[in-house]
């Protein structure tokens, strides 16, 4: 009978400290490869404390700039200029 998927999420929680201790195993031994102790560290470090973020990169369409227009008109509206809010300048 399958799972679902809390069940599944459950199980596999439920093995965090063994997986942990994996990883912190292979990080710290001098047999494992380099790529493969710099994999465990940031697997450890992405679980302890979140992936860094990833930087956006705005394209030639310009289309972050207009994303940030957007979001100055939307959510800060308190700071957009009279002469700055009509749709042309979006």
């Amino acid at each position: 009978m399958p799972k679902t998927l809390t069940e599944i999420r459950s199980l596999a929680r439920s093995h965090t400290r063994s997986a942990i201790n994996v990883l912190v195993g292979v990080m710290r031994s001098k047999d494992a490869t380099a790529a493969a102790r710099v994999s465990a560290a940031n697997a450890i470090l992405d679980r302890g404390w979140g992936r860094a973020a990833q930087p956006v990169q705005n394209g030639d369409d310009g289309a972050l700039e207009l994303i940030h227009r957007i979001e100055r008109v939307i959510v800060h509206p308190e700071n957009v200029h009279p002469e700055n809010s009509n749709s042309e300048n979006l």
